[in-house]
């Protein structure tokens, strides 16, 4: 036998050398951990240990006598929850406002994706996703205070375009009909645009020879549209619809708060406001704990239907 064939053989009967395990792949794709690990520390410092903190809901918390120090009270602070005048309307003003905004925010990120898909001309449409994208850099104290100077009886520029035009001024700002719709259309003023950066880049990933095909049938751009892009982004849609039944509760404090007035409370007043005045204004830590703990289980359990009914309709869902 020659002494490449016995080279050869060697190489072929020698086993493979066995991965040791987890350790070893964890250090092979380091540079993916770390890139997980910023992630990873900001749920587990902000999200998780924070958690440990639920337990004060059992208890009226003294912050002189600490989580161990301070006596059990079982589910006090629930029953208060549900038999406060005010925890029917809070409820109702917070599930009116989220629906609304499921009704009118959730598919506008949508409708503008596919708008901006359509766009051949590559830096008009750079140029248009940067216009949409600022707005949610901004905070929404700016947005709010470009708001009031638009919407104020004095001087703003709505009103005075109503006054041309022979209407009478409107007190937006203090009125409790028009809180909702300002509400809504601040959203997606700042939300919109950066909504789509997701289903823009489900998009990028849809097959170019499911589109050629289709133009070879003579299928027209609101055809492939129809029949091509959404069908091939409907997943997505699902997983982002079902985290967002799960928000159903959270609403967001410092947008609500900051157009929150006497005028309007009646209709603007929503759970973590509330969270604010009785636990920080007015000092009552387990109590406002027990109805961030009733948010939360909430927005959990509807998650969990959500995600079943999603499994049934044939779709992947979350887990």
């Amino acid at each position: 036998m020659s002494e490449t064939a016995v080279k050869t053989g060697m190489r072929k009967s020698t086993p493979k050398i066995p991965e040791s395990g987890r350790m070893r792949r964890i250090i092979k794709n380091r540079a993916i951990y770390l890139m997980i690990l910023p992630g990873f520390l900001y749920f587990l410092i902000f999200k998780y240990i924070p958690m440990s903190g639920l337990i004060i809901a059992f208890q009226e918390y003294q912050a002189y006598l600490g989580v161990t120090g301070s006596p059990w009270v079982g589910l006090k602070h629930f029953e208060r929850l549900f038999t406060e005048p005010m925890f029917f309307t809070i409820l109702g003003n917070t599930l009116l406002l989220f629906f609304l905004n499921l009704a009118f925010y959730f598919p506008v990120p949508i409708i503008l994706a596919l708008m901006l898909n359509e766009v051949r001309r590559e830096v008009f449409k750079r140029f248009i996703q940067t216009l949409v994208y600022i707005p949610h850099f901004m905070s929404w104290v700016i947005i709010v205070s470009i708001s009031f100077v638009m919407l104020s009886m004095d001087r703003g520029i709505i009103n005075e375009l109503m006054v041309m035009a022979g209407f009478d001024k409107i007190n937006f700002l203090m009125s409790s009909d028009w809180f909702r719709p300002m509400y809504v259309m601040q959203v997606i003023w700042r939300e919109a645009g950066w909504g789509t950066i997701i289903y823009l880049a489900a998009m990028a990933a849809i097959d170019p020879g499911l589109y050629e095909a289709s133009r070879m049938d003579g299928a027209s751009r609101f055809r492939q549209m129809w029949h091509i892009t959404l069908p091939s982004i409907r997943s997505v849609i699902v997983v982002l619809l079902i985290l967002k039944i799960g928000d159903v509760l959270e609403l967001g404090f410092e947008h609500i708060y900051l157009l929150l007035n006497s005028m309007n409370r009646d209709v603007a007043e929503i759970f973590d406001t509330y969270v604010y005045t009785a636990g920080l204004k007015q000092g009552q830590f387990s109590f406002s704990t027990a109805v961030g703990f009733f948010k939360s289980l909430i927005g959990l359990i509807l998650v969990m239907l959500a995600n079943k009914l999603a499994k049934k309709a044939g779709e992947e869902g979350i887990y």
